[in-house]
């Protein structure tokens, strides 16, 4: 199948980010990137928020994908262990730097967060809050299997924004190992 020119903008663009950083995403980078004009882009991306936006939304859709494949099935199939098992893999297997400098990126920008915390909630959601009338002691006694799999889930996290912020680099059979003993924990 062929790829679409918005996406072949949008890899050119991700692949800009991932050299240059997010600050270096203009229609003037991205189209020297694809081998496009400028006006090209334009045809395309009304403006440069508009193409930001799209980054986040393509490389989310990316997310998507992978997660689906991992679990073997879509979120609203899978159990909450199945997901959390899924994101683990693909975070730690798959995130790249510009995926990480996008997500920081879109921490200051309601929008473009949105896209990323949408792919967090149906795979790995927070344990959720104590009921507001819960005291100070009940809460502190949270369950031990959703603060078990938010665990899991910061370890995931951990690792991946480790390799993401330093040169060091884990053999890939050792990211494996570890993606598969943070996975294998769900299920004891």
């Amino acid at each position: 199948m062929r790829t679409s020119k918005r996406t072949q903008i949008l890899d050119a663009a991700t692949r800009v980010v991932q050299r240059e950083g997010v600050k270096s995403v203009t229609f003037d980078s991205v189209a020297a990137e694809a081998g496009l004009t400028k006006g090209g882009l334009l045809y395309h991306f009304a403006s440069r928020d508009d193409l930001i936006q799209a980054i986040h939304q393509h490389l989310a859709d990316r997310w998507e994908a992978d997660l689906v494949a991992a679990a073997g099935k879509p979120a609203a199939e899978a159990t909450r262990d199945e997901r959390l098992a899924a994101y683990t893999r693909v975070a730690i297997q798959s995130a790249t730097r510009a995926e990480l400098l996008l997500m920081l990126e879109g921490s200051t920008n309601t929008a473009h967060a949105a896209v990323w915390e949408a792919v967090t909630e149906r795979w790995a959601p927070p344990p959720p809050p104590p009921p507001a009338s819960a005291s100070a002691s009940a809460s502190a006694s949270a369950d031990p299997a959703a603060l078990d799999r938010f665990i899991l889930r910061l370890a995931a996290d951990g690792l991946w924004l480790y390799e993401s912020l330093t040169s060091d680099r884990l053999d890939p059979a050792m990211r494996q190992a570890v993606a598969e003993r943070i996975a294998d924990a769900l299920d004891q």
